[in-house]
């Protein structure tokens, strides 16, 4: 089975669905906000209150400690 992403406007939603129907072709409908698992959101949120509270490590650093890692 095949998957296919559309993005229809407001005003393509409905002929879209009703070709859909038409074909009796299996879709479901999601918003922007049923995009994303709730713990991928929990997680985005927790990395935005670190970059906020400056917890943060610049690109080299993060190698470095990634390499370091690694040879164990």
């Amino acid at each position: 089975m095949e998957a296919y992403i559309a993005y229809p406007t407001k005003e393509q939603e409905k002929a879209v669905e009703a070709f859909f129907l038409a074909l009796n072709v299996m879709f479901e409908k999601r918003t922007d906000d049923s995009q994303l698992p709730d713990h991928v959101i929990a997680g985005i949120n927790r990395g935005l209150e670190d970059m906020a509270a400056g917890r943060t490590i610049t690109l080299e650093e993060f190698k470095k400690k990634l390499f370091v890692s690694n040879e164990i």
